[in-house]
């Protein structure tokens, strides 16, 4: 009985790590290719796609996504974490529907994947509380750059955006949460990896603001 739970186990994350690298191939072509990521929205059929594709055609918001996920994985208050990271999202898009400038979102998501990726090279056990502030922050950015597409259309299909948004962010950083366990040996790397990507759209970011 214990091999047979553990063996599907051990499919249920390599099914959650085949989706994440999917996700990461898509984001890396959508970049390449100059892709719109604020299109317009005028109905809820385009709300709910675009909410859905929105978190993860970005490679920036897709790492910064799974790495938040990595990190709070094997915490007791880890789904806390992540809980505050997507409510902080949904604020965001509030106050970029109602006009509250936040100055330098870009350069928020990227400063703060660098940052999780650090502390996903160094920290063996982040302090919880120190994670769900950081979350929590980077949920505000996320949200706030993500509206753009969705900022002139209806009430409905904006509802039904950030319903999309919410659930793909979800699955995310639940899915990078169930696939930590296959990545003991190689979580520096990770962590390295991700805070490249970090510093390269902070570049990108910096450079669009001068």
């Amino acid at each position: 009985m214990l091999t047979v739970e553990l063996s599907t186990s051990t499919r249920l994350q390599r099914r959650h790590a085949g989706a994440i690298a999917s996700l990461v191939l898509i984001s890396i072509l959508s970049s390449l290719s100059g892709f719109d990521f604020h299109p317009s929205i005028s109905n809820s059929w385009e709300g709910l796609l675009w909410g859905i594709a929105d978190p993860v055609i970005s490679l920036d918001r897709l790492a910064s996504l799974v790495v938040i996920g990595l990190l709070s994985a094997g915490m007791v208050r880890g789904a806390l974490i992540a809980a505050a990271f997507v409510s902080a999202g949904v604020f965001g898009t509030v106050m970029h529907l109602f006009q509250v400038n936040l100055v330098g979102a870009e350069i928020g998501i990227a400063t703060s994947t660098i940052a999780f990726g650090a502390m996903l090279m160094i920290l063996k056990q982040p302090n919880w509380l120190l994670l769900l502030l950081l979350g929590a922050i980077a949920g505000l950015f996320h949200g706030y750059a993500g509206t753009g597409s969705a900022i002139e259309t209806g009430m409905l299909p904006l509802v039904i955006y950030v319903l999309g948004v919410t659930l793909t962010q979800c699955a995310v950083v639940m899915s990078a949460r169930e696939m930590y366990s296959m990545l003991p040996n190689r979580i520096r790397f990770a962590g390295l990896a991700f805070s490249a990507i970090g510093i390269v759209f902070l570049r990108n970011a910096i450079n669009l603001v001068m």
